[in-house]
């Protein structure tokens, strides 16, 4: 009796057991139709609020609603804007800093642009300005007879304190021959030592090695130009009863005797006097001679040579 009891209430449990889980399955076929109504139904809400709002643009019960709503929510839009606004300045900040970077960048390069070709236009400016001074300079009665200038540039200047050469940008091509005198439009600055077709080099007045037959046109008195103390130059081997002023003129003095032909022609300038005085202990005058030429901004200058 127990057992067949026991297995009536199992038979029992079970079929009710059964039966519930499947009165709470939901239908499957049920739940897409209803989402797709749904779905329908807010399309037609909308495009009859859209309607509606069209068709009374400025008043309306529909626009009274919205003005509720918009009033309801700006507390709401004033509490997001304060929370969106420190992330929003400091993306701005990010923003700008890194424009600014970039901007600062191209700007530094525009100014280094800018900066060479303004420095390239100023040295083209003074070498075309020396050059003309260079013309006008072969253009005086003074420029010597049977010569003709080879304008050209200063190419390398003294490695070292000691050494007075620079090479110019023309050679024996362009006629250029040892001893050449070289001049500036200023004046006399040395002459060729060493040439080659395309380059030469010129010893400087201030070599100490240097010596060129100078006369002083003002008095007439000859002497030797060399270099002096402080950048200067002394005008050499003029006897003590000779008269030479503070301000005469200091030439080349050309050739004397055909049988020594000199290689500076006459007439080249090369200074003015500083100062003459005598020496009792000196056999000759003490004449200090500032050069005409600056031998420390050589850029353009002439390489006499002659005609014939």
């Amino acid at each position: 009796m127990a057992s067949r009891d026991r297995t009536a209430r199992v038979a029992v449990l079970g079929t009710s057991v059964q039966r519930s889980r499947k009165e709470r399955r939901p239908s499957r076929g049920r739940g897409p139709h209803v989402r797709r109504l749904v779905l329908l139904g807010l399309v037609l809400l909308a495009l009859v609020l859209l309607t509606v709002s069209f068709r009374s643009p400025t008043s309306g019960a529909l626009h009274d609603v919205q003005g509720y709503g918009a009033s309801a929510l700006r507390p709401f839009q004033i509490a997001a804007e304060r929370v969106a606004r420190p992330f929003r300045d400091a993306y701005d900040y990010v923003s700008g800093l890194t424009g600014a970077k970039s901007q600062n960048k191209k700007l530094r390069r525009e100014v280094r642009q800018l900066r060479a070709q303004a420095t390239a236009n100023l040295a083209a400016a003074r070498q075309v300005a020396e050059l003309k001074a260079l013309l006008r300079f072969e253009e005086l009665k003074t420029f010597p007879k049977n010569y003709r200038a080879v304008n050209t540039t200063v190419i390398s200047f003294p490695g070292t304190p000691f050494a007075q050469q620079v090479t110019i940008a023309a050679g024996s091509d362009s006629g250029i021959r040892l001893n050449t005198p070289v001049v500036t439009a200023d004046g006399l600055i040395g002459r060729v030592t060493n040439v080659f077709p395309r380059t030469a080099q010129v010893t400087l007045l201030s070599d100490p090695e240097s010596s060129v037959p100078a006369v002083d046109v003002t008095h007439g008195v000859s002497g030797l130009i060399r270099r002096g103390p402080r950048g200067t130059f002394d005008l050499d081997r003029v006897p003590k009863e000779a008269i030479v002023e503070k301000g005469d003129v200091i030439v080349t003095r050309g050739t004397v005797d055909r049988r020594l032909p000199d290689y500076y022609p006459y007439g080249i300038p090369i200074g003015s006097v500083l100062s003459a005085s005598p020496s009792d202990i000196a056999t000759f005058l003490t004449v200090q001679v500032k050069s005409y030429a600056s031998f420390d901004q050589l850029d353009a200058v002439a390489a006499l040579v002659p005609k014939k």
